[in-house]
């Protein structure tokens, strides 16, 4: 992934975290790539799961915050920043372009293969 594409993600992550936190009336937090969820956001459970679902609604299926999580230990979790979560991100969507250009490669293959036979 790009320095580009992983600044977007970055702002779209704060972004999303940020309208969490405007619900508790929290809206003068600096998020950065070093902000734990934890210790510098003070975000609960509840709060990831929205995150989830902010995700999902804005990657798909192919960033799933729910099974990053399970990788991880309680020391991880507790311990997790914003950075680490954007590179995941962007690892996610990188995997999910080289899949799909795998399978446009494998689609143009069969299909002139067809074609010559």
């Amino acid at each position: 992934m790009t320095a580009e594409t992983t600044t977007t993600v970055l702002a779209e992550v704060a972004a999303m975290l940020g309208s969490i936190l405007d619900e508790y009336g929290i809206d003068d937090i600096d998020i950065d790539r070093d902000s734990r969820f934890h210790d510098d956001l003070e975000l609960e459970s509840v709060d990831l799961v929205t995150l989830a679902g902010m995700l999902a609604e804005r990657y798909g299926e192919r960033v799933n915050l729910a099974e990053f999580i399970a990788d991880l230990g309680l020391d991880e979790i507790i311990e997790l920043t914003v950075g680490q979560l954007v590179e995941h991100v962007t690892v996610s969507l990188a995997a999910d372009t080289s899949a799909a250009s795998a399978t446009s490669a494998t689609s143009f293959t069969s299909v002139t293969s067809s074609e010559s036979s």
